[in-house]
Order: C-alpha cells, then structure tokens, then sequence
C-alpha cells in the first residue's frame, strides 16, 4: 500500500515536470520564432530568450517544491488521522497518590517531583521543537532543524514531522512515527524525491515505540503504572521500565538525578539503521533545563546518541520552543 503510493506520487509529480517541461520549449521556440521574424539584433534577441527561459526556470522549481509540500502534507494528514482512529479512552482520569505503592523508590520520588495529586492525565501533546541533526553515520555533519510533534499517549503513537536545512533554499522533510502498531520513517527531499525510506517492520516499529517511552518525560502522567508501564526496581538511582502496546513489548532503564527527575533512558537494542539494514545497538537519551508545564515538571532539552564500543555517538539535539496538552478534563 505504502509503495503504492509512493508510485501514484511519483507517476503525478512526473507528469507535472514533464508538462511544464514542454511549456518551457513552447514559450522558448515561439520566442525565437517571434523574434527572428522581427530581425531582432542576435545578441539581444539571445539575451532576452536567456532571461525568459531564466524566469521560467525559476517557475518550475518554485512550482515542484509547492507541489513537494502539498504530498507532504497530505501523507503527515493520513497519518494524523489513522493514529487518531487508533485512539482509546484513557482511565484513571487523573493522578492519585495511591499509584505509588509498591514503586520502586526512585520511581516513587521521580512521580513526587514532576507531579501532583490530583494533576488530569495527559490525552494527547503538540510540540515545537529547534536543534541541530548529525547527518553522518561516522563523522560530525550537524545541521539545523525545526520540527513539529503530534502524540497520542493511548493508544501510545506521534508524529514527528521534521525540516533539516541541508543548504541555503534545501531541506530534507523527515516524518518519524509510530502510528497504530506500525513504525513510519521516511525522509524526501523539498518533500518530493526519496532520500530514505524505511520499510515497515517489526523491528523500526519497536524502535519508535522506544522514542515514544523515552519522550514520555514530556508527557509524564503516560509513565504511570495506571497506563500499563511496568517498574522493576534496579538501584538506588534507577528502575527497569517495561511497555507492551500490542505484540511489541520494549523495556527501558531510566536513571534519576539529585533532584528525582529523569537523566538519561537506555535501551539495550534499539535497531541502527546502517548501510539500510536495521542493527540492534544500544541507545541513550539524555534529557534537563527541567521547568514548570501546565503543572508538570518535564525537561525542555534534550540529546539521543547510539552507544557505540568507542563511545557515545549524539545524533539528535533538540529544545522544546512551544507544548501544548490536551489533559483529560478537557
């Protein structure tokens, strides 16, 4: 279904550059023709075709990257839509102290710092985000990004859809997402040629669900044991993680600083993508500059990095600009 899309974008986006193509010779060929008939002085009859042939030029690429947009947005609207048809009803409607007992002690101090009783359930968020992206697999090539965020906390999925600026006038549209059970990643080009595009597996559907529990310090009643995370007690400054959403069940450690908030959260095997072959490697984000949302203490900043056997290797570094919850009451 996906590729069949992709063909009917392609197929359209070719008819359009092929017909603007021939209107190009057309106005080109009759300018020449008028002008010849006239015996228009050579040099300025040429300067003027260059200059229309210039403006149209110019035409045609304005047009296909309007024309990237608007596919764009349209599949960032399907999956909008088919991760609102996947979504349930969320129960408790709001925090009760009682959730705590039998936490593991960090848990129960992290819960204590970011919440308090009574705070409603988040049901769904909108996040701005700006930052820098490493565009390489083994060497230093940051380049910058704004990005907006759509989730569901039940049933868990987002959207992250995404611009990096690879040169002046030249973005890569990215859409990273988990939506209904299914792992989405693709990145194009002015939203019109394929950069990257990631089949549909078991194994990138786990990997995003990953980014929805480590991002669930933004959205941080979605931890609670109330909606089906399970805790497991590691240390004094950590705890185990579980979260199952259908037949994907992923568990993460998440550490906690002096001040009871989350610092980093590891997965053992989240799936590399390296050479288009999806590699089990470990996975850290690290998160801080903790402030006050709509009664919830979350962490504005944040980095993700692959932990690699010569050392962390970041490839995301992001700040929050704007969030919005939609809570339970609403």
């Amino acid at each position: 279904m996906i590729r069949r899309s992709r063909t009917d974008s392609l197929g359209k986006t070719l008819k359009v550059i092929f017909l603007v193509i021939g209107v190009v010779f057309l106005v080109v060929g009759a300018t020449t023709a008028n002008f010849s008939h006239q015996a228009i002085g050579g040099s300025d009859m040429w300067w003027k075709i260059i200059a229309i042939v210039l403006v149209i030029l110019v035409l045609v690429i304005a047009g296909a990257i309007l024309f990237g947009t608007y596919l764009w947005q349209s599949k960032a609207r399907a999956l909008h839509a088919k991760m609102k048809q996947a979504r349930v009803s969320i129960a408790p409607l709001s925090y009760d102290l009682r959730e705590l007992e039998g936490l593991p002690a960090p848990v129960q101090r992290y819960f204590r710092a970011v919440l308090k009783e009574g705070q409603p359930l988040v049901a769904s968020v909108n996040v701005e985000h700006t930052g820098t992206f490493n565009m390489s697999e083994t060497g230093e090539q940051w380049k910058p990004f704004r990005s907006t965020q759509r989730v569901i906390t039940r049933r868990p999925g987002f959207v992250w859809d995404a611009r990096i600026r690879m040169a002046p006038g030249m973005a890569v549209h990215v859409h990273d997402a988990y939506v209904a059970g299914e792992g989405v990643l693709t990145a194009k080009l002015f939203g019109l040629l394929t950069v990257m595009k990631q089949p549909s597996t078991p194994e990138l559907a786990e990997g995003e669900l990953v980014r929805f529990f480590a991002e669930a310090t933004w959205y941080p009643t979605a931890l609670l044991p109330s909606q089906g995370v399970r805790w497991e007690e590691v240390d004094s400054r950590s705890a185990r993680a579980t979260l199952v959403d259908s037949d994907i069940s992923i568990t993460m450690v998440f550490t906690f600083n002096d001040e009871g908030v989350v610092d980093t959260v590891r997965a053992e095997d989240r799936g590399r993508i390296i050479g288009g072959q999806v590699i089990p490697t470990p996975w850290q984000g690290r998160f801080w500059s903790y402030e006050m949302r709509e009664g919830m203490l979350i962490p504005l900043d944040g980095e993700v990095a692959w932990l690699l056997s010569d050392g962390a290797k970041p490839y995301w570094r992001g700040r929050i600009q704007r969030i919005e919850y939609e809570m339970t009451y609403r």
